[in-house]
């Protein structure tokens, strides 16, 4: 089942959410569905992100990274693992939620940077702290995500 997310943001990526579930696939067939959704769009960057039973796929005229994660517990390493040293401080405090949140954001990001793996977690405000979504040419906003889980855009203004 896909569903159209809304992002209420002039010129924001289209972003789909993915069920699985409600069609019964496993973690390889969702990748599968995920590629051809992507791949109907036609011209323009896709970014997608899988965390089964869900994915996301975006789609945007310039760069776009999207990603959902599902919401674990957290421990005191894994805060200090992907927090720069301002965030460090909010997240001593930030509940299991609101880490994955943070984590989920810079990964956003990093997609739409560039290479995900380029980026070292520490090292890049997460965009959860920019006020409005806003952080110069660069756009970021929540996702509707399903319980248990907290997905996140981030995008190239026009």
């Amino acid at each position: 089942m896909v569903t159209w997310l809304d992002i209420d943001t002039d010129g924001a990526p289209r972003v789909a959410l993915l069920d699985g579930t409600a069609e019964g696939l496993d973690e390889n067939a969702l990748r599968t569905r995920a590629r051809k959704v992507g791949e109907a769009v036609g011209a323009g960057a896709v970014s997608r992100s899988y965390c089964h039973p869900y994915a996301l796929v975006g789609w945007h005229t310039g760069p776009l990274g999207v990603d959902i994660e599902r919401v674990v517990p957290c421990d005191e390493q894994f805060g200090s693992s992907i927090c720069t040293p301002t965030e460090i401080v909010r997240a001593s405090r930030a509940t299991d939620r609101e880490l994955i949140s943070l984590w989920s954001s810079k990964e956003a990001l990093s997609k739409a940077l560039g290479d995900a793996l380029d980026y070292v977690p520490r090292r890049l405000e997460s965009p959860a702290g920019w006020p409005a979504g806003v952080c110069g040419v660069w756009r970021a906003a929540t996702l509707p995500a399903p319980s248990g889980y907290c997905a996140w855009a981030c995008w190239r203004a026009r």
